[in-house]
C-alpha cells in the first residue's frame, strides 16, 4: 500500500515513525507491506515511488527546514493538490494544522485524492468543520474510502465506539468536553484559585495551548468536534455554521468559584441535541464529565439502554498518530486486505 502524507508536524512525524516501527506487524498480523512514497510539509515536499526513509525526512527537516532537502527527492515549493493527483499512491494523510479561518487548502488536497481514486485519512479538522456532507458525498460518489478517527478524541476511539453504540440503539444526544486545553484552564482556575490570563499562559508554557489559542479558547476547536459527532454517528448533516459557539476566553474566576459554590464544576460542554452548542456550563461534581486536568469525556445518550461515557486524552502525537493507523488498517480491510 502506497502511502502520502500531507503535514510533517507532530502527528505526522509520529505516524510515518510508527508506520515504519510497525512494518514486520502489519505485514504478519494484516497482511499490509506500507510504503510511504511522498511527504509535504509548507516549504516542499519530497517524492519517490520506490519509498522514502524517515530518517532522511527528519534529517532533511532538521538541517534545511524542509523535508524537500531529501537528496534527490526534493520538490521545493511543491503544488501539494498536483502531486496528490499525480502520485501512485493509494492512501493520502492529511496531517497538516487545523487551520478553521483556512480550510480551503486541505479541501483542494482531500478532493485531489478522492477524484484521482485515492483513499484518504484526515487527521486535519477544518476540511471536516467547513464541508463535511461535501466531502462525504465526493468520496462516496468516487468509491473510495475516508476515515477521520483522530479529528475526535485524539487516540480515544471516540467515533469507533460511538458509531458501534449506533449500530444496535439510537444515539439520541450527546454531551461532552471535546477541548483538553479549555478543560485545563477550567479545572486550573478552580483547583488554584488562579486567574484566566494567568492559567492560559501556563497552558501554552506546557504545550496544551498553541502560542495562539484562539480555536481552544472561542470554542472552534470543540465546534468542529461537534459537527464530525453529528454527522458521522447521528448522520446529520451539518457543518460548523450550524453550532452556537461560545468560548471562555477572559471568563472571570467569580464564575468558577459560583459554580463551587453549587457544588458544580465549570466545563466547555459541546452538545448535540435539538440544536448544535458549545458553550460554558456547569457540571455537579462527580458527574461522569467532571474530569480533570487536560482529559475528555464525551457521553452518548441512548434510546433504549443506558448512558455511555467515554473519558480519554484527547491530543498527543503518538495518541493521534495511532488513530491514523487504525484508520490504515481499516482501509486495508474494506478494500479486501488479506491477513
Amino acid at each position: 500500500m502506497r502511502i502520502f502524507v500531507v503535514g510533517f508536524g507532530v502527528v505526522a512525524r509520529s505516524f510515518v515513525e510508527l508506520l515504519e516501527s510497525q512494518q514486520p506487524i502489519l505485514y504478519s498480523q494484516h497482511g499490509l507491506s506500507p510504503r510511504l512514497i511522498g511527504v509535504c510539509d509548507s516549504k516542499g515536499a519530497a517524492v519517490s515511488e520506490r519509498g522514502l526513509i524517515v530518517d532522511d525526512l527528519k534529517a532533511a527537516r532538521e538541517s534545511t527546514g524542509s523535508v524537500s532537502g531529501v537528496a534527490g527527492h526534493g520538490v521545493r515549493n511543491a503544488n501539494v493538490p498536483q502531486l496528490i493527483a499525480e502520485c501512485d499512491a493509494d492512501v493520502v494523510v492529511e496531517a497538516s494544522p487545523s487551520q478553521m479561518s483556512a480550510p480551503a487548502r486541505a479541501i483542494e488536497n482531500l478532493k485531489a485524492a478522492f477524484r484521482t481514486g485515492k483513499h484518504a485519512i484526515s487527521v486535519n479538522k477544518a476540511p471536516l468543520a467547513a464541508a463535511m456532507p461535501a466531502m462525504m458525498e465526493l468520496a462516496s460518489f468516487n468509491n473510495v474510502q475516508f476515515r477521520f478517527s483522530g479529528t475526535v478524541g485524539g487516540g480515544t476511539p471516540v467515533l469507533n465506539v460511538a458509531r458501534e453504540c449506533a449500530r444496535g440503539d439510537k444515539v439520541k444526544s450527546v454531551r461532552g468536553i471535546f477541548n483538553g486545553t479549555t478543560n485545563f484552564i477550567l479545572w486550573k482556575m478552580h483547583e488554584e484559585g488562579l486567574d484566566f490570563d494567568t492559567v492560559l499562559a501556563e497552558a501554552i508554557d506546557l504545550g496544551y495551548a498553541e502560542t495562539d489559542p484562539s480555536a481552544d479558547i472561542d470554542g472552534i476547536d470543540a465546534a468542529s468536534k461537534v459537527v464530525i459527532l453529528a454527522n458521522y454517528v447521528l448522520g446529520r448533516p451539518c457543518t460548523i455554521d450550524d453550532v452556537r459557539v461560545e468560548g471562555i476566553r477572559g471568563l472571570p474566576r467569580e464564575r468558577i468559584e459560583q459554580a463551587a459554590a453549587r457544588g458544580h464544576r465549570l466545563k466547555l460542554i459541546g452538545e448535540i441535541g435539538e440544536t448544535l452548542s458549545v458553550s460554558p456550563q456547569e457540571v455537579p461534581a462527580g458527574d461522569p464529565l467532571d474530569v480533570p486536568s487536560s482529559l475528555n469525556a464525551i457521553t452518548l445518550t441512548l434510546k433504549a439502554s443506558a448512558d455511555v461515557t467515554l473519558i480519554g486524552r484527547g491530543a498527543g502525537g503518538i495518541e493521534t498518530a495511532t488513530s491514523v493507523m487504525r484508520d490504515l488498517l481499516d482501509i486495508w480491510n474494506a478494500i479486501g486486505g488479506q491477513p
